[in-house]
């Protein structure tokens, strides 16, 4: 016990939180590649974190006993929608930068990115509630809500400051890391939708979105490296 807190519950209410949310903020991100986005996309991530939390509260886990392979299908097809979205965008931005010219600002209808952002922001808070409603109903339920807080608190804090070097990478790298994350997401909750199980801990399958990222990247730098003709990582910021 410290500070009247369950230690262990709180690290990993803590630990588990710090993990869905990391993947919602790097989704942000992602979303938010296309200039003027990030802003629906961060307000979807909370607007669908807070309802999972509200209703989870609300109604005491109630929400959990849906279907989650809808939500896992719905999440996939919006993130796999953008994703054709932004490679569009980034195949045009290669192009121009190829032929020397200036790419214009091309950005998509703000409910696309807001309806990523809440799907992913549901998705993965409704992972950390699972953890966060068995740790409450082991008696441990303020060292769960407290560690939830603090690293929800952390990760805002790390996110202003991720921001600001995001900002500084050149726009036709970061589209195309940004599309290669959409792809895998789409991929790793399509597949769990479809009942596909990952080798090992089920606790570590998310691990699992380090090579779909990975593979993502390769197939679509050779499709932008095909289709433009220009080089990945050279060039102006826009």
């Amino acid at each position: 016990m410290v500070g009247g807190l369950d230690l262990p519950s709180f690290l990993l209410a803590f630990g588990v939180t710090l993990l869905e949310m990391t993947e919602v903020v790097a989704l942000v991100f992602a979303l938010g590649a296309e200039g003027g986005a990030l802003r629906p996309a961060a307000l979807g991530a909370v607007a669908g974190v807070a309802v999972v939390g509200v209703v989870t509260l609300a109604t005491a886990g109630a929400l959990l006993r849906l279907p989650a392979g809808l939500l896992l299908w719905a999440a996939s097809i919006v993130l796999f929608g953008f994703g054709l979205f932004l490679f569009r965008s980034t195949l045009r931005t290669y192009r121009r930068r190829a032929a020397g010219t200036l790419p214009p600002v091309d950005r998509p209808p703000a409910s696309l990115p807001f309806t990523g952002g809440f799907a992913a922001g549901s998705v993965e808070a409704i992972e950390a509630a699972v953890v966060l409603l068995a740790l409450t109903a082991g008696g441990h339920g303020v060292a769960a809500l407290v560690g939830a807080l603090a690293a929800g608190a952390l990760l805002v804090g790390a996110a202003a400051l991720v921001h600001q070097r995001v900002r500084r990478v050149k726009v036709p790298t970061l589209k195309l890391a940004a599309t290669s994350a959409l792809f895998a997401f789409s991929a790793f909750w399509g597949s769990e939708a479809a009942g596909v199980r990952w080798p090992g801990p089920s606790g570590l399958s998310d691990l699992y979105l380090l090579p779909l990222f990975a593979a993502s990247g390769l197939v679509v730098g050779s499709l932008l490296r095909f289709g433009s003709g220009a080089p990945l990582f050279a060039g102006e910021n826009r």
